[in-house]
């Protein structure tokens, strides 16, 4: 019976010492595998936002799916223009004289691909719907529409993706603290999101800390 009770209470503090060991370094391990998953979800985001600005330049609008906005990317073009001060003489009724005219001229120079300017040879952007470390291949979800500002329709797009599917196989305690943060250095709410539907705005909800990660 000795025996017995020495194995039950080894067996105990074993379990007890591997609790406290979890507690520890779980947040720890939850913390690393968020900030690699989060860095390359923030990587696609701002890929997306430099092809919806693109769109935008050359359309007056941004891309309401996908399909449209790799589409453009494929085949969409900068107009390359200059701008220049000119003048001229012209007779003025009021004065009954030559009066001098200040004009700006806009020279078109030319074009330049789309694709060439914002990815170059690679073809990443054909997988822009894509949301990486995505166990079952889910893709961000994206609107587009138009809010208006002082009287004027102003475009604007959303892209995002809950965390959920990012963080699918991490302990579901630690994924409800996640997306409960509401932090400058955490990302916060339920999802990873750029631009707005409400606001005149593209910019995303993630803090600075994912920028200094790209730049290294």
């Amino acid at each position: 019976m000795k025996t017995i009770i020495q194995i039950l209470l080894w067996i105990g503090c074993i379990a007890f010492a591997y609790l406290i060991y979890n507690s520890i370094t779980g947040p720890i391990k939850f913390k690393e595998v968020k900030e690699e998953r989060f860095s390359q979800v923030v990587a696609k985001l701002k890929d997306i936002r430099n092809s919806q600005e693109a769109y935008k330049t050359v359309n007056g609008k941004y891309a309401n799916d996908f399909n449209s906005l790799i589409r453009f990317i494929d085949t969409g073009k900068y107009v390359i223009t200059q701008q220049r001060d000119s003048s001229y003489m012209e007779f003025d009724k009021a004065f009954g004289i030559d009066l001098l005219k200040e004009v700006k001229i806009i020279d078109t120079l030319g074009t330049v691909s789309v694709k060439d300017s914002l990815f170059k040879t690679d073809n990443r952007y054909k997988t822009l719907m894509d949301v990486p470390t995505a166990v079952n291949g889910e893709k961000f979800t994206m609107k587009a529409a138009f809010v208006e500002k002082s009287g004027y329709k102003a475009p604007v797009f959303e892209a995002k993706v809950d965390k959920d599917v990012i963080l699918y196989d991490q302990p579901k305690d630690l994924l409800a603290r996640e997306k409960a943060a509401l932090s400058v250095e955490e990302v916060n709410g339920p999802s990873i999101y750029v631009g707005s539907l409400v606001d005149v705005s593209t910019s995303g909800n993630w803090p600075p800390i994912y920028d200094k990660k790209e730049k290294k």
